[in-house]
């Protein structure tokens, strides 16, 4: 059976951008399947939010994160990239970090030099580590991917607010010449300034589409042109369901049934009650 990781390369190796929905759980990440997505992202921000109810700055662990992570692999045949934080700690840290990732199940893991703790890439108060410090997470990712376990390595760079996109493209280089696999600047302002990053950086280049985030959205065709490889969209499945969600109850509330629901039916067929009637059916037919 083809690894995760090798499912997600022969996806990177095709000539149109991959288009990636963030994940947060099990049920998501099987819709985006049911979709005909090829790819997901289980993003971490969704995950806090949507396991702890809690923002993303550092409050969830990497045992939340791993066990949220192996549950959403496991319900799906397409690869899933994962949130890995900071790495958690030192490069002892960021190799457990990697090797739990992959043993979970997922295609690749993100590793991004912010301080901790940290916390969405597009809200303030965000801090990056030194140069030093956020080579040596990635040459432990690496290391371990080489060595290990079969897993892609995102490298994100935080360092376009804090320190300019200069800085920020100097890293991203360098996480390409270490053997990161995929390159993320986080939040370029401009659509100029993602051409660049494009431009200069070896590596698949990926792209965050945020709605109300600081980078420009624009459509999976004018990034393919500008040169990004895969496009992530971490939010917006965790934005629409908390619209349902709210519109839901609030008629609920007023002594009605919503009128956003899908039906029973659907709701079985999503989480799988054919399936399950057609296995049990099969064992009932063993000859005794």
């Amino acid at each position: 059976m083809e690894s995760p990781a090798n499912k997600l390369r022969s996806l990177l190796e095709d000539e149109k951008i991959l288009l990636v929905p963030g994940c947060y759980d099990a049920l998501s990440a099987k819709l985006i399947e049911r979709a005909e997505f090829k790819a997901a992202f289980m993003s971490g921000f969704a995950v806090s939010g949507s396991l702890l109810a809690l923002p993303d700055t550092g409050l969830i662990s990497y045992a939340e994160l791993v066990a949220q992570g192996q549950n959403i692999c496991s319900a799906v045949s397409i690869p899933v990239c994962g949130d890995g934080d900071t790495g958690f700690g030192n490069a002892i840290n960021v190799q457990r970090t990697v090797k739990g990732y992959a043993r979970a199940g997922f295609a690749s893991v993100m590793i991004e030099d912010q301080e901790h703790p940290k916390r969405c890439g597009h809200t303030r108060g965000k801090q990056v580590v030194s140069r030093e410090e956020a080579f040596m997470r990635i040459q432990a990712a690496v290391d371990t991917r080489n060595t290990e376990d079969d897993i892609l390595i995102i490298a994100r760079t935080d360092a376009r607010a804090t320190h300019g996109l200069e800085e920020a493209l100097v890293r991203c280089q360098r996480f390409a010449e270490i053997g990161a696999d995929i390159i993320f600047l986080e939040a370029p302002e401009t659509v100029e300034e993602m051409e660049i990053f494009c431009r200069e950086t070896r590596g698949y280049p990926m792209a965050n589409m945020l709605e109300g985030g600081r980078t420009p959205i624009l459509s999976p065709e004018i990034l393919q042109k500008i040169g990004y490889k895969l496009a992530a969209y971490p939010l917006v499945l965790m934005n629409a369901s908390i619209q349902a969600l709210q519109a839901a109850l609030q008629q609920l509330n007023q002594g009605n049934m919503p009128d956003n629901c899908i039906s029973f039916e659907e709701v079985r067929s999503v989480v799988g009650f054919e399936e399950y009637h057609q296995k049990e059916q099969q064992y009932k037919e063993i000859p005794k």
